[in-house]
């Protein structure tokens, strides 16, 4: 997650409503089963799905029932069949992602709160090897480093440090109780289209604790990220240290079919 990022939350796409009275539980079943599927990006568009009884027998139907269930998917436009080579997802389709990235200021304002950050450090330096390696550039290329601590009302809740590639004008705009996520659009040209996350827990170090309010030694979640654009190019890396009692990390994990 990005060190502007807080959660990560599920996003429903709206499906079409079947009812069960009209074609049947097990039809009702297999057609949101199916659909979930293509909402997910399981098979992609363009893709030709599994051939029937393959298709049946790992969704635990008859082959007639999935027949009524494609036939509705057809109908809505969402999958097409060729009578010689099966069913294809439609190519217009476009599966919702599972999750979505929140910045931390709009997971606050997602809840009715406010967020604020007090900058703790901003500099221009010059990129460590891990941090090159991370962010796809030369060794000792020119980076901005961030570090602020996040608060939501007044309560602090993490310690938010980032490092910025290709960025330089970030260094000179004052990101106090400022999203960067928004910070790097407007200002700086560069969207965050997705994160590569992962979330470890650790004991608080002492500077940690005090600039949270916990006691030295007691538990943080820290999110580990590198962020990207919607080219895939690798912009920011960085860490936040949540205190435990007040950060949730919240995904949806699915199993294909």
């Amino acid at each position: 997650m990005a060190p502007d990022t807080g959660e990560v939350a599920l996003v429903q796409a709206e499906e079409p409503v079947v009812q069960e009275q009209a074609v049947g539980t097990a039809v009702a079943q297999t057609y949101r089963k199916l659909g979930d599927a293509l909402r997910r990006g399981s098979f992609p568009p363009g893709s030709r799905l599994p051939g029937e009884r393959d298709l049946a027998t790992s969704l635990g139907v008859s082959r007639s029932t999935l027949r009524v269930a494609l036939g509705l998917l057809n109908d809505e436009g969402r999958l097409e069949r060729s009578s010689q080579r099966g069913w294809f997802v439609a190519r217009e389709v476009v599966g919702e992602p599972p999750s979505t990235l929140q910045s931390f200021s709009e997971m606050a304002r997602a809840r009715g709160l406010t967020a604020q950050a007090r900058v703790l450090q901003m500099r221009e330096r010059p990129a460590t090897f891990e941090e090159a390696e991370r962010l796809r550039i030369a060794p000792a290329a020119r980076v901005v480093e961030l570090r602020r601590l996040r608060s939501m009302d007044n309560v602090p809740i993490c310690l938010d440090v980032s490092v910025v590639a290709n960025a330089p004008a970030l260094a000179s705009l004052d990101m106090t109780d400022r999203s960067l996520y928004e910070a790097l659009e407007h200002e700086c040209g560069i969207r965050i289209a997705r994160s590569s996350y992962t979330v470890r827990a650790d004991a608080a170090d002492e500077q940690t604790a005090e600039l949270l309010g916990i006691d030295a030694g007691a538990p943080v979640l820290i999110g580990d990220e590198v962020a990207y654009t919607a080219d895939e190019t690798p912009v920011l890396a960085g860490a936040m240290s949540y205190r435990s009692d007040a950060y949730r990390f919240q995904a949806d994990l699915f199993r294909p079919l």
